[in-house]
């Protein structure tokens, strides 16, 4: 039996309106003349799990939401169809011509009417506990993320009341998250550089399986970062056979981008061929001048043999020539063995520093050095210096400062990590134009921004890095390499951002505009389509992004976001809910 929405939620009316205007139940003149304070996370959530539950549906209308006369591109590739889209709890009911009414009616007319988009490789897992509306997610497209890199922002144990605290609470987006093998590692061995023992492997497989079994996507590891650079292939192999064991995917911030780019895409095809799961190569790039043009062919050459031997190894990338991290990853990784204050330790003792700087120029075993990749201390910018007094630095070159310093650039980017209160983050300009251009002509590469959702919107996100992927990624492929450079067509572009990340990540139900699906939606302009955001001013919201709808509730209208939390929570595989 379908009941009104007034009968359902017993709320103030200012909420009640908010509600009925994310649904379409009031007059768009009601919306504008009485703006009302965004709904509190429980009530929201609520609300958002009323509609999906198919009982927002007011006066015998015959859809919560029909979308009329777009431009239906359905994420599978195909061209696009003039239809209409007509939703039904939270999922796509129909696709044609639809001539009962909807609660909520769109008018598509001239606009492209999209599966919601997906990123495949996100940072919002420290942030939605404190601020799920995700709103510069949202503003550009994505509906669903699948985070951790860096794993949980908390022990394996802890998974089942984060996730449940987030379904409690209301998010925006869906989101699913993996479990680091370095979380695994640094439970058992903290920060030191140093193999485990068979039963501290033991204990680290363990940690493994409780996350599986807790809803985690997979394995992930960052192994140009220590203490996840000390971990050897083999013994990820015997972590990714439990993750395998549930369904896991294996993916990776490979070991290293520059001139070992193909023997660190090899690794992680081994570890995936060996641990019997799927392999997924995070942020795929070419970070090394010399073999611009050239390396990113011979990865697809390797991943491709994997594939025709029945590997399923694919990548994903972001769109954009610059990459983004700490500033202490210009120091070679033995020196942060034993944790941070360790690495401190070792900076300040100038036999040691002289040492390090040595190996910037030969190189250091286990270490990707990010200066050459960046083409020298030229490529490398400060953007936030954790530090008043530093500030005057940000956004100049390393090589630039150590001139004001009058420093060599190892000891003025060296003296801004150990100077920062917290960590200290630059852009490295190491990508060209030509390899994004290749990886995205792949028919296996998927699109991730590696950035999170804004804890407060328009400010730097959490972990201080600001870089226009944050803000502008899904739209930037959209519209800089579709419309515009022609890279590839608009459709295909949609498939890498909907049906086929859903299906390499095995999302039932999602990523295609199919009776049955879950609405996930994203409504655009293409010819107003742009992602505003730039190098010099990162946290500029797009346009062109009309309406957003999650699991079938409309989150953005008219480019604002409503309020609501409609998201779900997306357990991996392996889930075993307890009884």
């Amino acid at each position: 039996m379908i009941l009104s929405l007034s009968r359902q939620l017993p709320m103030a009316s200012s909420l009640r309106s908010l509600l009925a205007c994310a649904l379409g139940a009031a007059t768009l003149a009601s919306c504008k003349t009485a703006p009302t304070p965004a709904p509190s996370p429980a009530v929201s959530a609520q609300a958002s799990r009323e509609a999906l539950d198919g009982r927002a549906r007011l006066g015998g209308a015959d859809y919560d939401v029909v979308i009329r006369n777009g431009r239906v591109i359905d994420g599978m590739g195909n061209p696009w169809i003039l239809a209409d889209v007509g939703i039904i709890g939270g999922k796509f009911a129909t696709i044609g011509k639809i001539t009962g009414r909807g609660v909520k009616e769109i008018d598509a007319k001239g606009l492209y009417v999209s599966p919601g988009w997906i990123d495949m490789m996100d940072q919002s897992g420290g942030v939605l506990p404190r601020n799920g509306l995700a709103q510069n997610k949202l503003l550009q497209g994505v509906t669903t993320a699948i985070g951790g890199e860096g794993g949980f922002p908390v022990p394996a144990s802890q998974i089942p009341q984060y996730f449940s605290n987030l379904e409690q609470q209301g998010i925006s987006i869906n989101f699913g998250n993996y479990y680091s093998a370095t979380q695994a590692r640094v439970a058992v061995l903290k920060s030191f550089n140093r193999a485990p023992t068979p039963g501290e492997l033991d204990q680290m497989r363990a940690s493994m399986d409780t996350a599986m079994r807790a809803g985690a996507m997979g394995m992930t590891t960052a192994l140009i970062y220590p203490p996840s650079s000390y971990s050897t292939t083999e013994e990820l192999v015997e972590l990714a056979k439990v993750a395998a064991r549930y369904g896991g995917t294996y993916a990776s911030h490979i070991r290293g981008e520059g001139k070992e780019v193909v023997q660190s895409v090899l690794e992680l095809i081994r570890i995936a061929e060996e641990g019997g799961l799927p392999g997924e190569v995070f942020h795929l790039k070419v970070a090394y001048r010399p073999g611009w043009g050239v390396l990113m062919d011979s990865v697809r050459q390797v991943i491709e043999a994997a594939r025709a031997r029945n590997v399923d190894v694919a990548a994903d990338l972001y769109v954009y020539t610059a990459g983004g991290t700490g500033l202490e990853a210009t120091i070679p990784a033995w020196a942060a063995d034993g944790g941070r204050d360790s690495l401190r330790k070792r900076l300040a003792d100038p036999a040691i520093r002289a040492r390090l700087k040595r190996e910037v120029e030969t190189g250091s075993p286990g270490w990707w050095n990010i200066i050459e990749a960046a083409g020298g201390w030229e490529g490398v910018v400060l953007v936030n210096a954790q530090n008043p007094a530093n500030t005057r630095y940000q956004r100049k070159s390393i090589a630039q400062i150590a001139k004001e310093m009058g420093k060599e650039p190892a000891d003025a980017a060296w003296d801004l990590v150990l100077e920062g209160t917290g960590r200290v983050m630059a852009i490295y300009h190491m990508m060209s134009e030509q390899d994004i251009e290749t990886a995205l002509r792949f028919p296996w590469t998927s699109i991730g921004s590696d950035a999170g959702a804004a804890l407060n919107p328009g400010a730097v996100d959490q972990t201080g890095l600001p870089h226009p992927r944050m803000y502008g990624n899904a739209v930037r492929v959209v519209s800089r390499y579709a419309r515009d450079r022609k890279v590839l067509s608009v459709e295909e572009a949609i498939r890498k951002q909907t049906s086929w990340p859903a299906t390499r990540m095995r999302l039932a139900g999602r990523g295609s505009i199919k009776e049955g699906n879950w609405a996930d939606v994203t409504i655009f302009d293409l010819a107003t389509l742009d992602d505003k955001a730039t190098y010099d001013s990162p946290l500029a919201t797009p346009t062109g992004i009309a309406y957003v709808l999650v699991n079938g509730v409309v989150s953005v209208e008219q480019g604002k976001h409503t309020g609501v939390r409609a998201g779900r929570v997306l357990y991996g595989p392996g889930r075993v809910v307890a009884r």
